[in-house]
């Protein structure tokens, strides 16, 4: 196998009172999955064999204490604490987010020293992994400060893309929270990874209006007329090939969406609502904008079925084999895009 075949997926484990574990054990119930790429979960084997011995599942686990102990074909599990953890499902407390937050921060540091190749996430609570040394509202936020880049919340499947203008901010902050300048790098993120990340060499972006009816000609706000129609004008006048803004409402009911590689929603439900429910169990939540490859499964930590073995792993499935694909894009990208001089020099030695 060459390097590319190896490619090393880190897991976080998630909230340990979630599913987290759960979805992360069933993904790797069938073995054949260990053929396709290298794991490693960030977490403890105790507290794995825990959730395996729970749901009755069997995948076989192989501990380890630091990441060059890595196997290829085999369940890596990183141990992050010797200690037992207590798991009280469905609980928010602060033990289970100092772990998923020592996870998080763990499997980050591996990230940015290439030690793992790409990350995928567990689903995290917002509330428990709140501190005074986290004082992030979620992996995206903090993945922005840990990493290079400018981070955007991309949902992505296989039938739709949406981005956010804003992301984990209160609805009345949100007309202040947009300006020219989001929405040119947003925009900008959202195009840049389209080419480099899905190979869409001429992406055709979709914007949806703050206000319902874009504002109805200011009559209903004039958030669209000052700010976002301008911006959108200036954008297409540097050749950006972009359309709207759209009235929300109808935009997805009448298939709309169909016709773009990509949809910019300006606030969160506006955006993920219709995303959950066209794409909901199989849909990715993928960081774009960043110098290294993160997505995480489309739902959160299902407190109320955590611990009765009702989980579903597809959606963390898709974020792996998204994952992966994304760093492979993001390599066939840059190898097509080398100095030309420099591959002319290599064919002549």
């Amino acid at each position: 196998m060459n390097k590319e075949e190896n490619i090393k997926v880190g897991m976080t484990i998630g909230d340990p009172n979630g599913i987290g574990g759960e979805i992360i054990l069933k993904a790797f119930e069938d073995p054949r999955m260990l053929e396709l790429f290298t794991p490693v979960v960030f977490a403890s084997t105790k507290l794995l064999s825990y959730y395996a011995k729970s749901f009755g599942l069997k995948t076989k686990i192989h501990g380890i204490t630091s990441l060059d102990q890595i196997v290829h074909g085999k369940f890596n599990v990183l141990r992050l604490i010797k200690e037992p953890f207590n798991v009280q499902w469905g609980e928010v407390n602060s033990e289970a987010g100092a772990l998923a937050v020592k996870s998080l921060a763990s499997a980050t540091e591996a990230l940015k020293n290439n030690e793992i190749d790409v990350l995928v996430t567990a689903p995290i609570n917002k509330e428990s992994i709140h501190s005074e040394d986290f004082s992030f509202p979620g992996h995206t936020d903090y993945l922005n400060q840990e990493l290079e880049g400018e981070s955007l919340m991309f949902m992505v499947s296989n039938e739709l893309r949406v981005g956010l203008l804003t992301d984990h901010v209160p609805v009345k902050d949100v007309p202040a929270r947009i300006n020219a300048k989001v929405i040119k790098t947003k925009i900008g993120t959202i195009k840049e990874s389209l080419k480099k990340d899905f190979g869409i060499s001429k992406p055709r972006i979709a914007v949806l209006g703050i206000n319902p009816h874009v504002g109805d000609n200011g009559v209903i706000g004039t958030d669209d007329q000052d700010t976002l129609i301008p911006a959108l004008e200036e954008l297409r006048e540097d050749g950006n090939i972009i359309f709207g803004p759209y009235a929300a409402d109808s935009f997805f009911g009448n298939k709309k969406y169909q016709e773009f590689d990509a949809i910019l929603a300006s606030y969160h439900d506006q955006g993920l609502v219709p995303f959950k429910t066209i794409a909901f169990g199989h849909g990715v939540n993928y960081t774009a904008g960043l110098s290294h490859v993160r997505t995480s499964p489309d739902h959160g930590t299902g407190f109320d079925i955590a611990g009765k073995g009702e989980a579903h792993p597809e959606s963390f499935i898709a974020a792996i084999h998204t994952a992966i694909h994304i760093y492979r894009k993001r390599k066939e990208y840059d190898i097509l895009n080398e100095n030309p001089l420099k591959k002319l020099s290599r064919k002549r030695r």
